[in-house]
């Protein structure tokens, strides 16, 4: 059955424009069909199209199901962006896929990207949410510097990856069950001596994601993968 996105379901019962735009002109679905919906907030709406026109989709919800969490706690990461929007993009459909909770894009010193338009990543996490059957989808949020970012209020446990030396132990050994956490992972260049050091003053953990020498994406992942794993019911 097609998955279609209404964050707005509990206060009007028609998909929004562009979802419109899919199930009628695309899927070429029609008056009396079948659709399934998700919020994004934790429930899924079997419904009937009631209505259609060109631009709108109107439903009659007939169940509504609230679907458990596949993992607990808040699980929170935040990265510098590469420069190859591509493989952003890349990483929030992979990581929306396996499982994770709130996005945040990093303005670090040796960012190699400093603006990004959150707009397309949006869409491809809302695409991931819908094909990965979650009821639930990621909180995106816009570029945020970093030292705007350490001065956020966090619950649970708080990690930096980066690849200077020293005693760090892996991720997956000292991540707890149950509990929130935000990783971070930095810029290509890695972050810098300093920002490392301000993130130590707030109560980050410095962490290793293994032997290998990781690219950005696919160190976020690894870090997703790895809360994700230790969360899941």
């Amino acid at each position: 059955m097609h998955v279609f996105y209404t964050p707005d379901i509990a206060q009007t019962l028609e998909l929004p424009e562009e979802e419109a735009g899919h199930c009628l002109r695309v899927l070429r679905l029609g008056v009396g069909e079948e659709i399934m919906l998700t919020d994004g907030k934790g429930c899924f709406y079997r419904a009937v199209i009631s209505a259609a026109t060109q631009k709108r989709c109107v439903v009659k919800v007939v169940e509504k199901t609230e679907q458990e969490p596949f993992w607990k706690g808040h699980l929170h990461l935040a990265l510098a962006p590469t420069k190859n929007m591509d493989r952003m993009e890349w990483l929030a459909e992979k990581a929306t896929e396996i499982g994770f909770d709130e996005l945040t894009f990093l303005n670090c010193r040796f960012s190699e990207r400093k603006v990004i338009k959150t707009e397309r990543v949006e869409k491809i996490v809302v695409s991931a949410v819908k094909q990965s059957l979650k009821a639930r989808k990621p909180v995106v949020n816009e570029m945020t510097d970093f030292r705007r970012f350490m001065e956020r209020e966090f619950t649970g446990q708080k990690f930096i990856a980066h690849c200077y030396e020293g005693e760090k132990p892996l991720l997956r050994d000292v991540l707890r069950k149950d509990e929130d956490a935000v990783v971070l992972i930095g810029p290509e260049g890695d972050f810098s001596p300093e920002e490392v050091a301000l993130a130590a003053e707030k109560g980050f953990q410095a962490v290793s994601l293994g032997k290998s020498r990781l690219r950005t994406e696919t160190a976020a992942l690894v870090a997703v993968h790895l809360m994700n794993l230790t969360h899941a019911e």
